[in-house]
């Protein structure tokens, strides 16, 4: 059974302007599934570099590639292409030509200047990311929804996550195992391969500690005293986790840097089915809540910041939105206004606010001129994403 994506429309106006276009994301979140959808109606062939003749064949001699996998096709789907070296110069030489091609990678890899440099005005660029709570619900063909069903829908999704062969299979046990063999596909592929790490045990012990510790402000020295790694190996295992498409960093929103922290970050993990069984806890405790309302936020193409200042008054999420800018408190149950979100309103005047509560009513309320609306995790979006 074939889910339409939320990218579909965004792909559609561009896929005929561009040579080249690029989708990207994390392992397994459906890139493949969907261009072979898109690509129905061209003659077209699909060629995995998960396939060493075909990555020898790229690398070495790229006419005879061009031969071989190209001519007689209207398009060609690359499929993990990161694999491969000096890709962007040879991408270059084939869209010169006329082709016409679409390629997939799970490392942001892909997006460094060494490749991009190649491909300005040649390629578009688009981001997937694991199944978003509205196609979560489409999957199910979940179409009637109550309070009762929405929490046990949302429960579901932010345990085990939004890969797609995790959402078809109704089977825990079987839903944890698929979970625990992504993990491990990721760490040996995506992280230690592409980016050269051997120590595959400090790998296992840094992603958990991240899993544990999901949506604290993450300092480099600690982290290195905690683990005992070095401050570099830290760096570098970061970087690798967030262009292998594992977590993301979320840095501070602020305006007078003498008053808010502006150096920290926090770290949140693009899919709480993956930071679930990494952390091997599937409680819905605050921290973990919070994390599957970020994922939510930026399958939704916002780029989410935290507030916090030095008195440690601290927002969950700001959104800037045409330049609006939306604050985001997270609970697993509210009904009243805390004072960090006061604090926010009382400098900044927004709008309106949100608290995103797993449980408890919908309802409304003022704080001086902002509207501060409680709701749940699908009409955070709906809130986010509509024109009013």
């Amino acid at each position: 059974m074939y889910i339409e994506r939320e990218i579909q429309q965004k792909f559609a106006k561009v896929r005929d302007i561009y040579n080249i276009t690029a989708l990207v994301g994390a392992r397994q979140s459906g890139k493949t599934t969907f261009l072979k959808e898109e690509s129905k109606k061209y003659k077209v062939n699909y060629i995995t570099f998960d396939d060493p003749d075909v990555t020898f064949l790229f690398e070495e001699d790229i006419k005879k590639f061009e031969r071989q996998y190209i001519e007689g096709y209207e398009l060609s789907i690359l499929d993990e292409i990161q694999y491969c070296k000096d890709s962007g110069s040879k991408l270059k030489y084939l869209a010169d030509k006329g082709r016409k091609f679409w390629i997939t990678s799970s490392s942001e890899v892909i997006l460094g200047k060494e490749v991009l440099s190649y491909l300005v005005g040649r390629a578009t660029i688009l981001k997937m990311y694991p199944f978003s709570l509205d196609e979560f619900l489409r999957a199910k063909q979940q179409k009637e929804l109550t309070m009762d069903i929405l929490k046990r829908i949302i429960w579901e999704h932010a345990v085990f996550g939004g890969y797609p062969k995790v959402i078809l299979t109704e089977d825990i046990e079987l839903k944890k195992t698929i979970l625990k063999d992504l993990y491990e596909l990721m760490i040996l592929k995506d992280v230690a391969k592409v980016f050269s790490i051997n120590d595959s045990k400090n790998l296992e012990l840094f992603s958990r500690y991240l899993a544990i510790n999901t949506g604290s402000l993450v300092s480099y020295d600690t982290l290195s005293n905690d683990l005992k790694i070095s401050f570099e190996t830290i760096k570098k295992y970061l970087d690798a986790f967030e262009k292998s498409y594992m977590i993301q960093r979320v840095t501070p929103f602020f305006t007078n840097r003498a008053k808010e922290i502006v150096k920290q970050p926090k770290i949140y993990f693009i899919d709480t089915g993956l930071r679930n069984i990494i952390a091997k806890s599937s409680e819905i405790t605050g921290s973990m809540f919070e994390n599957y309302v970020f994922s939510e936020i930026i399958k939704a193409g916002f780029i989410p910041k935290y507030w916090r200042t030095k008195s440690k008054a601290e927002v969950d999420f700001i959104v800037e939105k045409e330049n609006i800018v939306i604050p985001i408190e997270v609970k697993l149950k509210a009904n009243s206004v805390e004072s960090s979100l006061r604090s926010f309103i009382e400098k900044y005047n927004p709008e309106k606010a949100i608290i995103v509560t797993y449980e408890g009513v919908k309802f409304e309320k003022y704080i001086g001129k902002c509207k501060v609306i409680f709701t749940d995790a699908l009409n955070l979006i709906k809130l986010l994403t509509s024109r009013n």
